[in-house]
């Protein structure tokens, strides 16, 4: 039973890694279908169809260390293993979708000649969203081997959270941009994204949320709703709440240099 149980964090890791082949799978058939002039309801529905995978990834990755938190099956291998899949699935393919959807549309659009640059520039933003997702994930990491982080934040924007944001833009808008204005601002998005990823901004964790207390029923009732207005409304309340994880994080480092800081506390000297 030990050992099953050590499988099974592993096992939701690998869910994530197949959400996230299939999130780059989904996105090259988009890409092939608007290149070769086939019908574009098709490729509509490959990247958002990748953008869903995405999303299921995330919610993989999210079970996989609680699961293993839980069952007090954490590792050394798990820890590799994981951080492994998080650089394909929330590195690799969220870049790719981005690029796929945003600016590789626009060469199709507009020709290849006349967005040269751009496309070029396209290139560099991309791929700096991966190296900074993948330096994130190293310094997460290290961090959590010297065991004085404070559980409650993650030090910069999780790379989830940055996927998540690509995914559910991509979901929400579904058609693929057309004007260089839209692209320019997916690159600043993008670039925000690698940024915040780096930085030492604070976002909350989630981690010390115990579902095993006791808690209001208004809570059950309030979950409800959300995850009924998930399968519902997907596109606007995912849009919503990758926001506005994305803007907790800023928002909280404002508020906390603008709140006056208590006075230090005087020395008293010995007569």
């Amino acid at each position: 039973m030990r050992r099953g149980i050590y499988i099974l964090p592993s096992l939701l890791t690998v869910g994530t890694l197949v959400c996230g082949y299939y999130a780059i799978l989904s996105t090259l058939r988009g890409i092939g279908l608007l290149t070769g002039g086939l019908s574009a309801g098709l490729a509509l529905i490959a990247f958002d169809n990748a953008a869903k995978a995405i999303g299921w990834a995330i919610v993989f990755d999210g079970l996989d260390g609680r699961v293993a938190r839980l069952t007090h099956s954490t590792s050394e291998f798990g820890r590799e293993f994981d951080s492994l899949a998080d650089v394909i699935t929330f590195g690799v393919a969220p870049a790719l979708l981005a690029y796929a959807w945003g600016i590789r549309a626009l060469d199709l659009s507009y020709g290849a000649d006349t967005f040269k640059y751009f496309r070029q520039i396209g290139w560099i933003v991309t791929f700096a969203y991966v190296i900074c997702g993948a330096a994130r994930l190293a310094r997460f990491n290290i961090d959590s081997t010297k065991g004085t982080q404070d559980r409650r934040f993650f030090i910069g924007l999780p790379i989830p959270a940055a996927a998540g944001v690509v995914a559910s833009i991509v979901h929400w808008a579904k058609n693929p941009l057309d004007n260089w204005i839209h692209g320019a601002a997916g690159l600043a998005v993008m670039a925000l994204l690698a940024f915040l990823m780096v930085s030492r901004v604070r976002y909350y964790s989630f981690k010390t949320l115990d579902l095993r207390r006791r808690r209001p029923y208004v809570l059950v009732i309030l979950f409800g709703v959300i995850i009924w207005s998930i399968f519902a409304f997907s596109e606007p309340v995912l849009l919503t709440m990758a926001l506005t994880y994305l803007l907790s994080g800023p928002i909280g480092r404002i508020i906390s240099r603008l709140r006056p800081q208590p006075p230090a506390p005087k020395e008293v000297h010995a007569a």
